[in-house]
């Protein structure tokens, strides 16, 4: 398919983004993310060698050729510190694209929603193009559009779960609203969680452990991969409406067996 997602001035030929936390080696990540066919890997800040280039880090195994570096603001619990971890990034050279995370709670990894509208005001003045991970909540989804938001992140379920989308009602609402791509992020488990959000009408889905803790990362990546390709063209195909109590035989019903 021709179907390229564009956020800001952006370009990505694959909708699956992937991160590159909690792989056993570094070697497993990079065949996943070549199986996956993503060309856009996040990588958090705070958890990267970026100055010692005598030690090996993620980095090296991630070839810029091939992939869009998506910087992002893991493990950051103020603004300030978020806006500072965005700030390094674009220093060092990673990007200017970031998904900024603003964690409001420790066990959940939720999102401070308020902190993260005010991140991303200070950072989209910055010229940064921000992606912000945030709650399934259409008022802070829209408040992050009026932002300046590039792409808006709603979790499917909290990081790292596996639950899959615990509320597609939700998703599609925020999908529906927004006038900005919606990239589904956070708790995808199994590839059918990538095609339940691709059929709903996301931009896109964002995933790691789903793919990083499977017992065979390499074909879960590969499964990811067909899941968001599936997805999205069932979701362009255009599903049969729902009916219930409404049974309408497939088959002619009238004329003469021969």
């Amino acid at each position: 398919m021709n179907d390229k997602l564009k956020i800001g001035k952006y370009e990505f030929k694959s909708r699956l983004f992937v991160g590159t936390g909690k792989y056993s080696t570094f070697q497993v990540m990079k065949q996943a993310l070549e199986a996956s066919g993503t060309d856009c890997v996040t990588v958090a800040v705070r958890r990267v060698n970026l100055t010692d280039k005598s030690k090996e880090s993620l980095l090296d195994y991630i070839d810029p050729k091939l992939y869009k570096i998506l910087p992002n603001t893991a493990g950051c619990y103020t603004v300030d510190e978020a806006v500072r971890t965005a700030r390094l990034a674009r220093e060092v050279g990673l990007s200017e694209m970031i998904k900024l995370e603003v964690i409001g709670d420790e066990k959940t990894l939720y999102p401070d929603l308020s902190g993260l509208i005010e991140a991303t005001k200070l950072l989209v003045k910055e010229g940064f193009t921000v992606l912000p991970y945030t709650s399934d909540d259409l008022v802070t989804a829209l408040r992050l559009e009026d932002a300046g938001a590039s792409c808006v992140m709603p979790l499917g379920a909290p990081i790292g779960s596996g639950l899959g989308i615990i509320n597609t009602m939700n998703i599609q609402i925020i999908i529906n609203r927004l006038k900005v791509p919606v990239i589904v992020d956070a708790g995808v488990g199994t590839a059918s969680d990538v095609a339940v959000a691709m059929e709903l009408g996301a931009d896109g889905v964002l995933l790691n452990t789903g793919i990083a803790l499977a017992k065979d990362p390499i074909n879960m990546a590969r499964a990811m991969k067909l899941a968001m390709e599936s997805g999205r063209l069932a979701y362009l195909s255009g599903r049969i409406p729902k009916k219930y109590f409404v049974a309408e035989p497939s088959s002619p019903t009238e004329g003469k067996i021969k």
